[in-house]
């Protein structure tokens, strides 16, 4: 099986994160495909950053189609998920979706917490988007700066287990959903510092991923994901043209 991660942003060292703590769960046999956005930012925690990184998304997911069973989008507010879902006829999933529905099988409600402030409005976006606001017990965030996105992770570990704690206390999570594609692999790391389960979204995305493929659904129809009917563009890219004037076929 191969499943693409797809990494929207920039940063080739977030990607190898990505891809080394999803390895730690993905089934044998399963191969992750690791693949960056050639533009863009280096990592995305605002609306109009999420608005580049979809676009980003379904071009990398057309450039690649047909050499993998199914796809991640690798940043944790799922930009372009929906779009995704309606062009493509592979399994695609969202690291925010993937993190979220798994933390729902663990615990009533989940925290989620992070490095930047500046992500809450957009992760507060997402998890209503996705209907889970209900099951969302909090969303708390560091409010301080960082000197290097691909390592924020270890020069903000003590912060980020300080934080997932005191979210268990003031807000009764009962499971904390690490968030963030720069924040992959520290829930392994930190696990028995925080007295509730830790959900790292990359490795919940490839463990759905994984299941999607074996369970193979059928390409919608109808419904609200049936692809779209063929459309001329102009100034895309090639690949994505191509799928969305259905010349792909």
């Amino acid at each position: 099986m191969k499943l693409l991660v797809a990494n929207p942003n920039t940063s080739t060292g977030i990607t190898d994160r990505l891809v080394a703590s999803g390895k730690l769960v993905a089934s044998a046999g399963t191969e992750l495909i690791p693949m960056t956005a050639s533009r863009g930012v280096p990592y995305i925690a605002t609306r109009a950053e999420a608005a580049i990184g979809s676009a980003m998304f379904l071009e990398m997911l057309a450039e690649k189609r047909g050499t993998f069973d199914a796809a991640i989008c690798a940043a944790f507010g799922d930009p372009g998920l929906g779009g995704a879902r309606e062009l493509f006829d592979f399994p695609v999933v969202g690291m925010a979706e993937a993190a979220m529905l798994v933390a729902c099988t663990l615990g009533r409600t989940f925290g989620i917490v992070s490095f930047s402030k500046s992500l809450e409005p957009w992760f507060a976006e997402i998890v209503a988007w996705h209907g889970l606001s209900d099951r969302c017990a909090a969303i708390r965030m560091l409010d301080r700066p960082f000197t290097n996105i691909d390592a924020v992770a270890d020069e903000m570990e003590q912060l980020l287990v300080d934080l997932a704690n005191e979210t268990v206390v003031d807000h009764g999570a009962d499971v904390i959903i690490l968030a963030g594609a720069p924040l992959a692999g520290l829930a392994n790391k930190i696990r028995e510092r925080v007295p509730v389960p830790l959900v790292d979204g990359i490795q919940a995305a490839v463990t759905m991923a994984e299941g999607l493929v074996r369970i193979n659904p059928r390409k919608p129809t109808a419904g609200t994901f049936r692809r779209p009917g063929p459309k001329d563009s102009k100034g895309l890219a090639e690949a994505l043209a191509d799928v969305i004037g259905h010349k792909d076929a």
